[in-house]
């Protein structure tokens, strides 16, 4: 890593994913507590957590939903072309089996990986670098998202 924007932008995908850096000093957009990033909120929840409707979608489609995205910003910066993508089709998930939970969440940690890996190795150009950024506010986005539907599901225990 050359360039301090690289780092800067691989620290905010890390928040995002992995919450602030421990010991906690500073967060720059989520909260200072334990697993505050998507996968320690997405750790918490059960299979059955994840199925329930919540404002007409899932947590599970929510989670499928990043993975898809970063999937498709992955093929683009691996293999130079954005994939077709059908952004209705990342949405349809309604009921998942904990085995299914967890493969959803394995596979939004197996592309978080290969973007963190790929930073480091960016030919950039405009287009590239708004991927990039973008994906990162997208998954901070979907981060919010899940916070409240979290606040939601666990309103509607009471």
């Amino acid at each position: 890593m050359n360039h301090p924007l690289e780092a800067g932008l691989k620290r905010m995908l890390q928040e995002a994913f992995d919450g602030p850096q421990k010991p906690v000093t500073v967060s720059w957009f989520t909260n200072t507590k334990p697993d505050s990033g998507i996968f320690g909120v997405l750790s918490q929840l059960t299979a059955a957590d994840a199925s329930k409707e919540i404002y007409g979608t899932t947590l599970a489609a929510h989670t499928d939903h990043v993975r898809y995205h970063m999937w498709g910003t992955n093929a683009w910066l691996y293999e130079g072309t954005f994939p077709t993508m059908d952004w209705n089709k990342s949405w349809e998930i309604q009921s998942v089996s904990e085995e299914e939970w967890l493969s959803i969440q394995v596979g939004l940690n197996q592309e978080y990986q290969r973007l963190l890996e790929k930073i480091d190795h960016i030919q950039w150009n405009e287009d590239l670098a708004n991927e990039v950024v973008g994906s990162l506010a997208h998954s901070a986005y979907h981060l919010g998202a899940i916070h409240q539907m979290i606040k939601t599901l666990k309103d509607q225990v009471k």
